[in-house]
């Protein structure tokens, strides 16, 4: 069997596979997974058709398998055994306990059906791989089903009752909210939900919910897809303005750990010294504050706003410790 046969035998598979992973797959959607074109993945979907596959659709509408027919057990590689292992570590860790018992469960399932040899590979790599618990936890222990909860409800459209502490609260304070859905950032889970109290969209992170209550009550409205709200969150961006510092080539490596979040463009050695240049926004309070951390090894050499914002947070500190009795 040559390359491309070969190719193509493997891509009109997983697309057999999509089709049973969706109730409806567009054929643009598969196109762009696989990096090919539109007339490629409609000449697959008609080789699919020719082999008796019961495909529902059409070009432009999108293809769904009849009720009824399933692929028989597909069998994995060595390397998609060995992602498992992976994937069950990331929900020990990031999942709620509730949900990360569910995927556990399912998981078991999936691990039924791998080779004899491929059960051992993934057993033995279990103790291998260490997700350590991040300081502050993720979900708190009173509350073990906060994610779970939250996604039956937008999945359901139903509102959900939160017992809430937000960062400026004495005491946590009831929300009844209606969850569009979910976003990881920053090491924690945040529900993205239309506030029936604020009756506008909020952020509720998920360590700050003291108390969690589903109900049978239906959204209130309508509500914008995820990826409208996304979108709307997105503030006008400043200019990007180029600064310089110089630093010692023995302090160099406490830098280079965290500076690529603070627009770090390139670095070049001079002399004894090592120039980095960066490309920051936020010149007056961010990027100023994370230098101070290295203002005993660094020199900001341009521009003269960023000198003047770090003499000014200097200058913040010394009249702090001077009014210490």
């Amino acid at each position: 069997m040559s390359i491309d046969i070969k190719k193509r035998f493997d891509r009109i598979v997983e697309i057999l596979i999509q089709l049973q992973s969706k109730r409806v797959v567009k054929a643009q959607e598969l196109a762009d997974r696989f990096d090919v074109s539109l007339r490629t993945i409609y000449r697959d979907i008609k080789s699919l058709e020719q082999a008796g596959v019961p495909l529902i659709g059409e070009a432009g509408m999108g293809y769904s398998i009849m009720d009824g027919y399933r692929l028989p057990p597909v069998t994995f590689s060595k390397e998609e055994a060995l992602c498992f292992v992976a994937t069950e570590k990331l929900a020990e860790k990031y999942l709620d306990q509730t949900s990360a018992a569910q995927y556990a469960s399912a998981l078991m399932k999936i691990k039924a059906i791998l080779k004899s040899h491929d059960q051992d590979l993934v057993t033995n790599m279990q103790d291998q791989i260490i997700m350590r618990k991040q300081h502050v936890p993720i979900f708190p222990e009173k509350v073990p089903h906060v994610l779970s909860t939250a996604i039956e409800a937008i999945a359901n459209k139903k509102q959900i009752t939160i017992l809430y502490q937000g960062i400026k609260d004495d005491t946590a304070q009831h929300r009844v909210i209606e969850p569009i859905g979910i976003v990881h950032e920053i090491g924690f889970w945040y529900i993205v939900a239309y506030c029936l109290q604020r009756h506008d969209f909020r952020q509720f992170r998920s360590d700050r919910i003291d108390d969690i209550t589903s109900s049978e009550i239906p959204f209130s409205k309508i509500h914008i897809p995820m990826d409208e709200y996304l979108s709307s969150q997105k503030h006008p961006e400043l200019p990007k303005i180029t600064s310089k510092i110089t630093v010692t080539r023995e302090f160099a490596p406490y830098i280079r750990w965290q500076r690529n979040n603070y627009g770090y463009k390139s670095e070049r050695k001079s002399g004894d010294k090592i120039e980095m240049t960066f490309e920051c926004r936020d010149i007056e309070e961010e990027f100023p504050r994370w230098l101070m951390m290295f203002g005993d090894n660094i020199k900001i050499e341009e521009p003269e706003e960023l000198k003047h914002s770090f003499k000014k947070l200097f200058q913040a500190i010394q009249n702090n410790i001077n009014s210490i009795v």
